[in-house]
């Protein structure tokens, strides 16, 4: 075996980054050393990792097939060295959570992982379903948790927990005094919505399929604070998770609208590349999540413990 484990570092990481240059920064290698290794590993294996377009390196198909690989071994050769030193904790780990679950679940669900487990450096990442997907399939993240569906070929998608969108208007607002509405009085009404690419955009544009007028969309939002605030100003009507609405039905800010019409029923899932390795740090993790949300069958529905 020829090839050694800092010609792989340097060999994922180029292709992650793209850039040589950018990759020997990281690594704090000169960018001749970092070029250098590429080429000793395709002249050691006898073979081109990467395309040469001028001056830029663009991995070809044999690299992509060995990317998932050395970053395998790479993984389990860390947590060989923290054994081999006496760390019998956990490395590092590297979340990305949608915008639901990244700004109501995901920070509770890290601080308890991190009060078990204090000497892992965890990275959260918070996006839209979109860019959560496609994190992964670039092995950028270690693992996702999504609100929206998954259907790409290369990621292994796993429910987690259902989660309800609730259509929900201010209290002035004429549809307050009734609570429901039909879907001829929704189609009337000014919208404040998620952004295309969101998984909450996704599942209330799946649940309005039926819906012969065309919305009118008033404005579009990536953060649902500031569809809350929107709404509470009587700019229009929204529709997000419940989970994010607790708060504010509970004062009596902004107030649900029963919509017997529409299926706003959704799932919560966590997300990973197919080839990636599994470290125990990911393994604990999941299984932190299933043990925090086990016999819940709504995400609003979920008591988590303080953590200090």
């Amino acid at each position: 075996m020829r090839f050694t484990l800092r010609q792989l570092q340097v060999f994922v990481t180029v292709a992650q980054q793209e850039s040589v240059s950018r990759a020997a920064s990281l690594l704090a290698l000169s960018q001749s050393a970092a070029s250098n290794s590429i080429a000793e590993l395709e002249r050691q294996s006898s073979c081109k990792l990467f395309d040469r377009i001028g001056k830029r390196l663009s991995i070809n198909t044999l690299g992509r097939q060995l990317l998932p690989q050395a970053l395998a071994l790479l993984d389990q050769a860390k947590e060989i060295e923290d054994l081999l030193k006496g760390k019998t904790g956990f490395g590092a780990l590297t979340v990305g959570a949608t915008l639901t679950i990244g700004n109501y679940l995901a920070t509770l669900l890290i601080g308890n992982f991190m009060q078990r487990h204090p000497e892992c450096r965890v990275k959260l990442h918070v996006q839209n379903t979109a860019h959560i997907v496609q994190q992964v399939a670039h092995y950028d993240i270690d693992l996702g948790l999504i609100e929206g569906e998954c259907h790409h070929p290369d990621i292994d998608v796993q429910p987690w927990m259902e989660d309800e969108l609730v259509v929900f208007c201010a209290p002035q607002h004429p549809l307050a005094r009734c609570g429901q509405a039909s879907l001829a009085e929704l189609a009337k009404e000014a919208w404040i919505l998620r952004e295309e690419g969101s998984g909450t955009r996704l599942a209330f544009d799946q649940a309005m399929r039926h819906c012969s007028t065309a919305l009118t969309v008033r404005l579009e939002l990536e953060h649902t604070e500031a569809i809350k605030r929107a709404v509470e100003s009587g700019l229009g009507i929204g529709c997000i998770s419940r989970l994010a609405l607790r708060d504010a039905f509970r004062r009596g800010s902004l107030v649900p609208l029963l919509t017997p019409e529409l299926d706003l029923i959704r799932q919560f899932y966590f997300i990973w590349h197919r080839q990636k390795y599994q470290s125990a740090a990911m393994r604990e993790f999941l299984h932190q999540c299933r043990e925090l949300t086990a016999g819940v069958s709504r995400s609003d529905q979920i008591s988590l413990p303080p953590f200090v």
